[in-house]
This record gives structure tokens, C-alpha cells and sequence, in this order.
């Protein structure tokens, strides 16, 4: 991982040497022959963690190395925020050199020098143990670049599964005979066979669906509680149960069970202890048709949770055909899973056959394939380093991992290692990854591309790869929640602890029921909490978060403080090197200190969730870096202070809640004609007197943007209506979301002459009962979208066929509670609704 430390640094370095500051200029010499050794090692780098494995001296050198990259991108951090601090006081007074400058100028030139002599060292020792020259590198950096921007959008459908269909049959089959008792059924076998996507193939099933009245997906981690595991389900039956002991918890699941057909999914039980099931057990009623699915590697397990041997579902190896078309859907995703290179097709079976079958191996080794260019040497190269690693571990699964990662570009080992701080079976959302990613600089920005694009483009780079799992996609398909399989983080922790056992320092950790160990050489600080947990905080623990005066990333979200909040944001306002900040769903917090006026790095604001905030402090438009502003989900919030027009760097405002005419304090809807560079805009109307008349044509000004969300909850008066039927959204657009409008008809900007460059669009709740005649558009002008949803509009008339027309181009329709929609190819449009896809159709 030391690659990606030293890729990471390298990228700032030369971002803060083109800026000219004073201090950085002063040791320029010194960051100039630091960058000039690294450079020179970049290309040994990235290929030092296959031989670390190797050599335990080379893994010793690395770690030094690391920590000792780590420390200068310290010092780097302390000089640019010195240079800020002149600038500014240069803006109102002559700036002399300060005696009191003289300490920090000799220690840093005295460090830089000794970090560059040390870092020769290393050089020259890695050349000694490994007999090897290192030298500048060659012209591979071209392709490497490509690979970089290769598949930077989503490729492969995780939804795809191969030689599935008997499996879930008889599974099928199993579940539909239950009636006394509590059906037990268990699907057992190794790691990567595939447990849990069979399970989840059953469990999603539509006739399963059906079948059972209420269904429960519960992740059981090694580490699990019997009051976890309770909380679990009480969560999928829509309960939050705080503050319950595990008796109450218990009989609040069996009283919304009673009289109901039920399915259970204990999915990855690991403890042969199962007193903990039989207390859960015995207090489920009985006699429905219950059952419950328990996934797991040790066939005793199953055995003492009740399940006998008749039902026991072991799941096979991938036959050679199977796995050739798993791994075809995968490394050829981008043409249909068809292999179109036929000198290809022999190294890629090579592959396969080292797999053995196993479902994750193949996938993993396919998504390497993946992002690889089509050429015969690159893929032999790759069928001989995963012959080296089955040589060392003759675990087709880990040494396919461990591949990917090895393969993994230096900008993306950086993003993947962040997994390891999330705990086993962790939902995490894609949101704090990219966050966290922007705050910490793991991102590279290229040719002009804005950050949170980038960002996005990390993420999908990691799924196609199979190394990360999405979980929930929106209606348009783009994942907003994900996880690890319990083998990728198995490896993560192991590369982790390895680095640690040779002297590695903690530079990030996850915030968990309260605890925290800091230290001065912290970077990332976040939470790290499961669906439906908090954080409690005492004021102890809540004090050591300025002691990690290096941070960059501090994640507070879904956290309860004892102490009070702003005296703790005081304390936060001390870390000069902050970029992102998330008070997301923090308890109790009213209002933002003055202190954190001082945070001019700060380029994530998160106050989501805070329905107590009543105020944004007008400090808050001086943060001239923010790049991220989120006050979604903010009800008490009226507005946002005036000024705000002039973050000019901001891409995503989320919550914007325009200020009325009698508010004079706060941002009116014209100062977003300045957000040029916005991508991302979630607006908040409820008045008609927060649109002037001379602001309807507001956001043509925002070249930029391409997602919009507009959300009338909680609206008042007539004249709100009115107002939003002369907004004109740019027609760049592509894709728009209307929450709670209030009209009965659409807009009539809603049309695709206006916005002929829309590719989805979302309609949910309110009044809306007809759409304007213009929506419909003309023969000579049709809609080019590819993704609806209609959900919750009660009134809402329309003819499939009308909207199929208007159309022509829908891949994907979702609908659920709309009564009045006619001839819809979905089942049950009325309530639960459902989704069409156009591939299904074909098929």
C-alpha cells in the first residue's frame, strides 16, 4: 500500500509547487529532491506489495517508507496553511518576516532534509536486498493513465447469476411445504461457493414475496449479540426499538408475528454455541408456515439451529461451462458478456480453471480482466502472477483477491484499504466513501474534471472489479449503498496487520459505540456504525478530538453527545487541516460555533439529519473551498445566510431552502446564477414569494448541472405553483426529480423540448393528476429518457402506451401506488408496484 501513500503525496506536492506560496517556495529545493527520489521509485512501487510477501525486509523498508511519506505530506500541510495565514494578513498590513517564524522554519528545513537522506537510504538498500536497479520509469505511464480512466462508470450487473436456477428451485420447493412448527433449512459450503447469493436469490424471489407475509435478512457477523440480532429483525419489521432489554425486544417480534407467514435469513453463522438461537427460537410463534434460512461454512452449526439433514442445501462448484459464462458476463460486460477477441479466449479459460468454481474467485479475476486493455500479453501476464499466487496459497479465492488488489491502480488502493475500518457485514454508504475520499485527497483530478465526478468514478472502478457489492441502487441503477464480502475484508485486516506488526502507525479508525483511541497521527476519524445503531459520547471522549491536530476527515454522524455540542465544535474549529466535516444526525445540535470560522480547508459541510439546526452562520460563505454543502433534511432550517453565491467552487448544495422576500438575511434563489461549477442542486420550496419574478430564469446560468431535485414537502398557498410553472431548468439536465408538487398539472416546462438531454426522471407524491399536453412532446420530438419512476401519486391518470410512445427509449419503469394508471406491464401498480426493464421483454 505504500504506493498509493506515496501517489497520494506526490499528487499534492505538485499541486502546492504550483501554487507559489512563500513557505512551500522557501524548501522548495528540499520538496523538489523529495519528489524527484519518489518519482524515481514509483514505478518499483507498484509492484512492492507482491514482494513484500516475499521478503520481510522489503516489508520493514515499506512501512518505514510510508510513515516517513506520511510525515512530509504533514509538513507540506503545515506550510500551506502558514502560506494561507500570510495571505491573509498580507491583505491588511505589510507582511515582515517574524522572529517568531525562525523555529518552525529551522525545524521543518532540518526534518525535509533528514526525511530525503533517509528515503536515499531506503533506495539503496531495497536495491541491495532485492538485487535490482531502480530506474526512472518508462513509457508505461500512458497506459497506465488509461487504465485509470478505463471503466470509470458502471459496467457489470451484480445481479447476474450463474447456475443458480436448481438451486433456488428446490429451495423454493422446501419453503412452500412448510406449515407446523418453524422450518429450518441450511444452505452450507466454503468460503466463495456462493451461500449468500443463493439465499438472496431465494429471498427476493417474487413468488417468495408472495408466499410469505413478512421477511427478515440478518447478517450475523462473528462478533454478533443475541440483542443485535433482535434489533435486526425488529428493523425489517419497521420497528426502531430503542432502549428495549432483550425480553421486550423478543415479544415485540412475536406479537408482529403472530397469524403471520414469516421467512428468516440468518445469513454467515459462524458460533457452534446456539443457546442464543433456541431463546429467539422458542419465543417465534409457531404454526404459519414460518421458516428460516441459515447460510453457513460449518455443517455442525445448521445442525444445532434445527435444521436435519433432508434440508440441507450443499451448493456445487461452478461447472466449467457455467464458470466460463461467469466470468465471460463479467471481463466482457462492456459487449454483453461476449468475448470478441478469440486469442483471448484461451488464457481466459486458463484462469477459469484455476478458480475451481468458486463463484468470487471467477468474479474477481474477471473484474481484473475487466479493466484491462484486450491484449494478449497483458492477459498472459495476469494468468502467470495468479499461478505465483497458488503457488504460495492454494486458495483460489484469496489468491484472486489478493490479485485484484496487487493489480489494483494506486489511486484505488488508496480508496479500497478505507474498507478495513467498517465492521463485518457493514452496509456502508456510497456518499461517506466519496466524501472521505475528496477530504483525504485520494482523488485525481485530471484535465479539468470536477472532484465529486471523480470521486463517483473511484467508486465504480472498485465495484466493477467485483471488489465491492452494491446493495441498493436507486430507480436509475446508480448504487447508493454497498459492502464487502467477509473474504475481501479478511484480507484487508491481514495486509493491515501486517504493515502494523512492522511498525505501522494508525493514521485512520472508525468511530463505534463510543470508543476512541486517538493519536497525533490521525488522518480520518470517522463513524463507522451499522443500520439502525448510534454513537454515544461522553465528554471525555468527545474532548481527545483535538488532539489529532493532522485530521483531515471527521465523521460524526448518527452520534449522541453527552457534553454540549458547541463547546465540542469549538474544539474542532483548532483543526487548520480539515477538509471534511459531517454532523450528519447528531444529537443535539441547534446552532454551529464561531469556530468553525477557522477552518479555511474545509471542503465538505454535512449537517443533514440536524432537524434542530435553526440557523447557518453567515460565516459559512467565507469557506471559499467548500466544495459540498449538505442541509438536507434540515426542518427547522428557514434558509441559508446571504452570500452564499460567492462559493464559487461549490459542486453539490443539497437542501437549498430559498430565503422569502421579507428574509432579508437570508440567500435568495438569484445568488445560485453564481454557483457556475454546481453539478448537484436539491431545492426546498414551499412559498411562491421564494421565487421572484425576475429569478425564473435562474438556473440557465448553471451550465454545469446535471442532477436536480425539486421538493415542495410541506408547502404552502396557491401561488407556489404558479411561480415553479416559469422556472426554467438548463437543458443540459439529465436527470430531474419532483417531490410533493403541488399542481395538478405538470410544469409545463416538464417537456422534452425544454429539456432534451433528460435520460431520467422521477415523479413522487403530491397532487399531480394530469401531465401537461406538452409533455408529450411531438413526432418530431420525443423524449430521449431511459429511466422512470412514478410512485405515490394517487391521482395521477395515463395509458401505458401513451407513455411508452412519448418514450421510445425507456429501459427501466418503475411504479408503485399509482391506482389510476392504466395497462402498465407491471404487477400491481395499485400498492407495491414493481419495475419493467426492456431486456426482460426481449428475452
Amino acid at each position: 500500500m505504500v504506493d498509493a501513500v506515496v501517489s497520494v503525496f506526490l499528487d499534492k506536492l505538485f499541486i502546492a509547487l504550483q501554487e507559489h506560496s512563500r513557505i512551500v517556495t522557501e524548501f522548495r529545493d528540499q520538496f523538489d529532491r523529495l519528489k524527484g527520489e519518489l518519482q524515481l521509485m514509483q514505478s518499483f512501487l507498484r509492484d512492492v506489495d507482491r514482494l513484500k510477501r516475499k521478503h520481510q525486509s522489503v516489508r520493514t523498508i515499506t512501512v518505514r517508507l510510508r510513515e516517513l511519506v506520511y510525515e512530509a505530506e504533514d509538513i507540506l500541510a503545515d506550510c500551506r496553511v502558514r502560506s494561507n495565514e500570510d495571505e491573509e494578513v498580507s491583505t491588511t498590513c505589510l507582511k515582515c518576516f517574524s522572529p517568531l517564524d525562525l523555529p518552525f522554519h529551522y525545524q521543518t528545513g532540518k526534518r525535509l532534509r533528514e526525511i530525503n537522506e533517509e528515503i536515499t537510504v531506503i533506495k539503496q538498500n531495497i536495491s541491495s536486498y532485492l538485487g535490482v536497479t531502480i530506474l526512472p520509469p518508462t513509457g508505461s505511464a500512458e497506459a497506465y493513465s488509461h487504465e485509470m480512466s478505463r471503466w470509470s462508470s458502471p459496467v457489470y450487473d451484480h445481479t447476474q447469476v450463474v447456475g443458480l436456477e436448481a438451486d433456488t428451485q428446490k429451495l423454493k420447493e422446501w419453503l412452500f411445504e412448510a406449515n407446523s412448527g418453524l422450518l429450518a433449512i441450511g444452505i452450507v459450503g466454503m468460503g466463495g461457493l456462493g451461500k449468500t447469493t443463493t439465499a438472496q436469490k431465494v429471498f427476493n424471489d417474487r413468488e417468495v414475496e408472495n408466499h410469505f407475509d413478512r421477511r427478515m435478512w440478518v447478517s450475523v457477523s462473528q462478533t454478533f449479540t443475541e440483542e443485535q440480532i433482535l434489533r435486526s429483525m425488529l428493523k425489517h419489521l419497521g420497528d426502531a426499538s430503542v432502549g428495549d432489554d432483550r425480553g421486550e425486544l423478543l415479544r415485540k417480534i412475536n406479537q408482529y408475528l403472530q397469524g403471520q407467514r414469516y421467512l428468516i435469513v440468518m445469513d454467515d453463522v459462524w458460533r457452534e454455541d446456539s443457546d442464543w438461537w433456541q431463546r429467539i427460537c422458542h419465543g417465534l410463534p409457531k404454526g404459519n408456515g414460518g421458516s428460516v434460512i441459515i447460510t453457513t461454512r460449518i455443517e455442525k452449526v445448521a445442525r444445532k439451529m434445527g435444521v436435519t439433514e433432508a434440508r440441507i442445501h450443499c451448493p456445487k462448484f461452478l461447472s466449467e461451462n457455467d464458470s466460463w459464462l461467469l466470468f465471460r458476463k463479467v471481463a466482457f460486460a462492456a459487449s454483453g458478456g461476449e468475448c470478441g477477441y478469440p486469442e483471448l479466449e484461451s488464457v481466459g479459460k486458463e484462469i477459469v480453471e484455476k478458480c475451481k468454481g468458486l463463484p468470487l474467485a471467477i468474479k474477481a479475476v474477471g473484474g481484473i480482466m475487466l479493466c484491462k486493455l484486450p491484449y494478449y500479453d497483458e492477459w498472459r501476464r495476469i494468468a502467470e502472477n495468479f499461478r505465483e499466487e497458488l503457488a504460495e496459497n492454494d486458495d483460489s479465492v484469496m489468491a484472486s483477491l489478493q490479485l485484484s488488489y496487487d493489480e489494483l491502480p494506486s489511486y484505488l488502493k488508496s480508496c479500497f484499504l478505507c474498507f478495513s475500518l467498517y465492521p463485518e457485514d457493514c452496509v456502508i454508504t456510497k456518499e461517506q466513501l466519496v466524501h472521505w475520499w475528496i477530504g483525504e485527497g485520494f482523488v485525481l483530478v485530471r484535465n479539468g474534471r470536477l472532484t465529486t465526478v471523480a470521486a463517483e468514478d473511484c467508486f465504480s472502478g472498485l465495484t466493477n472489479r467485483c471488489l465491492v457489492e452494491v446493495v441498493d441502487k436507486t430507480y436509475n441503477g446508480i448504487a447508493y449503498t454497498c459492502k464487502i464480502h467477509d473474504m475481501v475484508r479478511d484480507l484487508l485486516i491481514k495486509m493491515m496487520k501486517d504493515d502494523e506488526s512492522n511498525g505501522a502507525s494508525s493514521h485512520h479508525l472508525g468511530l463505534r459505540s463510543g470508543r476512541l483511541y486517538t493519536n497525533s497521527k490521525l488522518r480520518a476519524l470517522l463513524s463507522t456504525t451499522k443500520t439502525g445503531e448510534v454513537n454515544k459520547f461522553t465528554s471525555a471522549v468527545a474532548k481527545k478530538f483535538s488532539e489529532c491536530r493532522y485530521l483531515r476527515v471527521l465523521d460524526l454522524s448518527k452520534s449522541i453527545f453527552e457534553t454540549h455540542l458547541p463547546s465540542l465544535l469549538d474544539q474542532i474549529g483548532l483543526l487548520q487541516h480539515l477538509t471534511y466535516l459531517s454532523l450528519s444526525n447528531t444529537h443535539p445540535l441547534v446552532q454551529l460555533p464561531h469556530s468553525l470560522e477557522k477552518l479555511s480547508n474545509l471542503e465538505i459541510l454535512d449537517v443533514s439529519y440536524c432537524h434542530n439546526l435553526k440557523i447557518l452562520p453567515s460565516f459559512i460563505t467565507t469557506l471559499e473551498k467548500l466544495t459540498i454543502l449538505d442541509v438536507s433534511y434540515c426542518g427547522s432550517l428557514e434558509y441559508l445566510p446571504k452570500g452564499l453565491g460567492r462559493l464559487s467552487n461549490l459542486q453539490e448544495l443539497l437542501g437549498f431552502r430559498p430565503a422569502r422576500s421579507n428574509q432579508l438575511e437570508g440567500c435568495c434563489l438569484a445568488e445560485l446564477k453564481s454557483l457556475i461549477r454546481l453539478r448537484k442542486l436539491e431545492l426546498r420550496l414551499t412559498r411562491g414569494d421564494e421565487i421572484g419574478d425576475d429569478e425564473v430564469n435562474v438556473l440557465l446560468h448553471l451550465q454545469q448541472l446535471q442532477f436536480l431535485t425539486i421538493s415542495c414537502f410541506d408547502s404552502h398557498g396557491c401561488d407556489l405553483v404558479a411561480k415553479m410553472d416559469k422556472l426554467s431548468p438548463p437543458q443540459q439536465l439529465h436527470e430531474l426529480r419532483l417531490k410533493f408538487f403541488p399542481g395538478e398539472m405538470s410544469p409545463t416546462w416538464l417537456n422534452p423540448i425544454s429539456l432534451p438531454m433528460l435520460r431520467y426522471l422521477s415523479i413522487c407524491s403530491g397532487n399531480m393528476a394530469k401531465m401537461n399536453q406538452r409533455f408529450w412532446g411531438t413526432a418530431a420530438s420525443v423524449w430521449k429518457i431511459e429511466g422512470l419512476m412514478l410512485e405515490s401519486l394517487s391521482d395521477l391518470e395515463g395509458k401505458w402506451s401513451a407513455v411508452h410512445q412519448a418514450m421510445p427509449s425507456l429501459r427501466i419503469v418503475t411504479v408503485s401506488w399509482c391506482p389510476k394508471l392504466e395497462s402498465f406491464p407491471i404487477e400491481d401498480v395499485v400498492f407495491r408496484g414493481g419495475v419493467w426493464k426492456k431486456e426482460e421483454q426481449r428475452i
